[in-house]
């Protein structure tokens, strides 16, 4: 079963900012994540609320509700960046 996905305006800014050859990419990525919201390699972040993965230089840092099974991502970015 898979969970709804909901991407904030603030992420989607971000994500439009993206080089095309890395967007496509990580765009599969966001996909993924309605059919498998914990992929292998994502990692419960320590400082703050959610999860990430990894897509190559860039990060896509998450929320999981498993009552309602939605997915909302909340920053999408180079890993430099994402976290501050």
């Amino acid at each position: 079963m898979s969970y709804s996905l909901s991407i904030l305006r603030r992420a989607q800014k971000e994500l439009a900012q993206i080089p095309h050859g890395d967007y496509e990419r990580v765009v599969e990525a966001i996909r993924d994540l309605a059919e498998n919201p914990r992929p292998a390699g994502c990692r419960k972040l320590a400082a703050r609320e959610g999860w990430r993965i990894r897509v190559g230089d860039f990060r896509v840092i998450y929320e999981i509700d498993d009552g309602q099974r939605s997915v909302t991502v909340l920053h999408v970015g180079n890993r430099r960046d994402v976290y501050r």
